[in-house]
C-alpha cells in the first residue's frame, strides 16, 4: 500500500523547504547533504643533539673534543632534509585522504542524487490589494485570490514545457482537462459537475523530463472552499481506487505520503497504477486547497519514480497552502 513511504520520504523532507511569500529570501530548493570536513593535521618536532654523555647529568671524563665546524653544517643541513621529508610525507597523505574518501563526504563536490528534480525557487504571488490570504481568519471563503496560473509549479530545470498546455497564457478549457479521463461517461459526469457547481477556470502545465517523464498539473477554481470541497468528496476521493480512471491507468490501488509530507491546508489522495502497466506507468494525486481542486499526473513509459512525484505534489501544495 505504501511504495510511496518506501522510496520517497527524503523528497518530502526537502521539498518541506522551498516556498517563500513574495518579498521574502529563502534556500530555495537546493539539495540537502552532510558536509564532513576533513582535515589532517602533521606536526614534527625535531630533537635537539645532546651536547655529550649525559646518563648522570655530568659531562664524561673523556669527553671528545669539540666537533669540527664543518661537521655541525653538515648535521644541521640534515636535520633539516629529515624534516622536509617528514612534512612532503604528511601532505601527501592528506592529499592521498581527501582524494579517497567518498565524494558524497566533501563539502564543494558533487553528491549522489536520490532522484529529486532541479526546480527553481518557488516565490507565491503578490495578492491584491487588501485582499486576504486563501486560509487568514477573514477569508471565510477560503479563496485563492492571488492569479490561479502563477500557483502552478513551474516546471523544473532542464525540462520540455508541453506547449499545449501553455498556448493560452496558462488557462485551459474544461475539455483539455476532462481529455485526460479514459471513460466518455465519466468526461461527460465531471462536465455537467463543472456546469453545476460553478467552475470558474482551470490553470495548468505541463513538461517532460530528460528520462521521459511527462508532467501535467491542473488547478481548478471554483466559487468558495466549501463548494470545492464538495466536489473533491464527490468525485474525486476513493477509498481503495481512482473513482475516473484516467487514460493508460485502468487499474489503479490508494497510495499515500509519510506524515511528516503534509502541507497544512491541504489534503490530497494519491493512487499509483498496478501492473500489469499499460504503454506508460501513471501516478495521480488529487489536491484540495481551499476553492481549487488540483490534479498532479505523472507517466512514463517502463515506470514513474516514486520521488520525483512526491516532491512534485509536496510543492504544488505548498504553492497553494
Amino acid at each position: 500500500m505504501s511504495e510511496q513511504n518506501d522510496t520517497a520520504e527524503t523528497a518530502g523532507e526537502t521539498a518541506a523547504e522551498g516556498v517563500t511569500e513574495p518579498g521574502t529570501e529563502t534556500e530555495g530548493m537546493a539539495e540537502p547533504g552532510t558536509e564532513t570536513e576533513v582535515a589532517a593535521e602533521s606536526g614534527t618536532e625535531v630533537a635537539a643533539e645532546p651536547a655529550g654523555d649525559s646518563a648522570a647529568g655530568q659531562p664524561s671524563a673523556s669527553a671528545a673534543p669539540p666537533a669540527p665546524r664543518a661537521t655541525r653544517s653538515l648535521r644541521g643541513a640534515l636535520r633539516w632534509v629529515a624534516a622536509v621529508a617528514v612534512f612532503a610525507v604528511c601532505g601527501a597523505g592528506t592529499a592521498y585522504g581527501v582524494t579517497r574518501v567518498e565524494r558524497t563526504d566533501v563539502p564543494g563536490l558533487a553528491t549522489l542524487s536520490d532522484g529529486r528534480w532541479d526546480y527553481p525557487e518557488l516565490v507565491r504571488p503578490p495578492l491584491p490589494a487588501g485582499r486576504p490570504a486563501p486560509f487568514a481568519d477573514s477569508n471565510k471563503a477560503a479563496a485563492h485570490y492571488a492569479d490561479l496560473r502563477q500557483l502552478v509549479l513551474p516546471a523544473p530545470n532542464g525540462a520540455t514545457v508541453d506547449e499545449a498546455l501553455a498556448k493560452d497564457n496558462g488557462w485551459v478549457k474544461p475539455g483539455t482537462f476532462l481529455a485526460e479521463y479514459a471513460a466518455k461517461e465519466d468526461r461527460d459526469t465531471l462536465a455537467g459537475t463543472f456546469t453545476d457547481r460553478g467552475l470558474r477556470h482551470i490553470a495548468a502545465r505541463g513538461w517532460t523530463t530528460p528520462d521521459g517523464t511527462r508532467t501535467r498539473i491542473y488547478l481548478l477554481q471554483f466559487d468558495t472552499g466549501a463548494v470545492a470541497g464538495d466536489v473533491q468528496q464527490r468525485n474525486f476521493f476513493g477509498y481503495d481506487q481512482a473513482p475516473y480512471p484516467l487514460r493508460g491507468a485502468p487499474s489503479t490501488v490508494a497510495d499515500s505520503f509519510p506524515a511528516r509530507a503534509k502541507v497544512p491546508n491541504v489534503s490530497e489522495e494519491v493512487y499509483v497504477e498496478t501492473k500489469p502497466y499499460g504503454a506508460e506507468h501513471v501516478r495521480q494525486a488529487y489536491l484540495v486547497a481551499g476553492d481549487v481542486i488540483g490534479l498532479v499526473v505523472q507517466s512514463r513509459k517502463g515506470g514513474t519514480k516514486a520521488v520525483p512525484f512526491q516532491q512534485t505534489v509536496v510543492l504544488q501544495e505548498q504553492l497553494l497552502g
